[in-house]
């Protein structure tokens, strides 16, 4: 007796995640280098879900960034087609395309919160308002949103014991944020946007044009000089949660993270704190040496000590 031929039922659903999951890892390996390269130590099923928020979060940035003039209420309507479909995940639908699919199964997966994904929205979206930011807990509540909210996102993947892991989590992404924002003064500019908090440049005596006339005076230097203490400050207290992580995978790629994104402020610092000329970042034999460092550490005997200082952590007032 011959069996019935027939197609599986379940094969378009893999095929299109298997689509999904490449899209996203090709995205994670073309515009998130350092991103990526700390990815290699996570279980597969972690580096695929990590390939999808990356995905998911470059896509949303790009939305704005890549504005171009365009009508911001179109700008606006795209970012909430996206905020639709993202809420559809939740109401327990398989939303088609792009990275969709994968990020799917990745908040499914690991029991991701829609709260981080909706405030990283906000957050992007802050950008069709605004360019400028008065003080540092002004730009604070920017930062939590476009990238300590990452920080929770990669948290849920990873796994954690306790929650105390997820203010530190957030810490973690603020420190990353404010080091992008080193690196990227020049380019920010260029789109008609700066982050340095303006009472800060008044403190320095920073004028805005010699910023964007991309004149280094020694009053841009100090600014920088400070600014780049205050993101350090931030990775070593961030630094302190990471043994609140479940598994070892997990930890070493947090702190290879932390590691790689700090090193950018060594650069800068090696170029005497111009971000103006060229944009600072860690070169491939850097974060070589960096995963050596950190395999280092791995392997050093444990020092008892004190419990990490607890973090001061309350979600940000969305109407601020």
């Amino acid at each position: 007796m011959s069996k019935t031929s027939g197609t599986d039922p379940a094969l378009p659903y893999h095929n299109a995640l298997a689509e999904s999951r490449a899209l996203c890892r090709t995205m994670a390996s073309t515009h998130g280098k350092s991103f990526y390269f700390a990815s290699f130590f996570l279980p597969p099923a972690c580096r695929v879900a990590m390939y999808a928020l990356y995905a998911f979060c470059r896509t949303a940035d790009d939305l704005v960034d890549r504005a171009d003039g365009r009508d911001p209420a179109l700008v606006r309507a795209e970012l909430a087609e996206v905020r639709a479909t993202l809420t559809s995940i939740y109401d327990g639908l398989n939303p088609a395309g792009a990275y969709w699919p994968a990020l799917t199964d990745a908040i499914r997966r690991y029991r991701v919160p829609i709260r981080p994904f909706l405030d990283l929205l906000d957050g992007v979206e802050m950008d069709l308002d605004r360019s400028r930011y008065r003080t540092f807990e002004e730009l604070e509540g920017y930062c939590y949103r476009v990238a300590s909210t990452v920080g929770l996102m990669l948290c849920h993947v990873f796994g954690f014991r306790d929650a105390s892991a997820l203010p530190y989590a957030a810490e973690m992404g603020k420190a990353m944020q404010l080091t992008n924002i080193l690196r990227d003064v020049a380019e920010d500019l260029r789109l008609g946007r700066l982050y340095l908090p303006q009472a800060e440049l008044a403190a320095f005596g920073v004028d805005e044009e010699d910023l964007r006339a991309g004149r280094m005076t020694p009053a841009i230097r100090a600014l920088m000089r400070y600014q780049v203490e205050r993101a350090r400050a931030l990775y070593r207290h961030a630094h302190q949660g990471v043994e609140y992580l479940d598994n070892p995978f997990s930890r070493f790629t947090a702190h290879l993270m932390g590691r790689i994104y700090g090193a950018i402020l060594d650069e800068i610092e090696r170029r005497d704190h111009d971000v103006l000329s060229a944009r600072a970042f860690v070169s491939t034999p850097r974060k070589i040496a960096l995963l050596a460092a950190c395999v280092r550490d791995l392997v050093r005997p444990h020092r008892a000590g004190r419990a990490p200082e607890p973090v001061p952590f309350t979600f940000p007032d969305p109407a601020h």
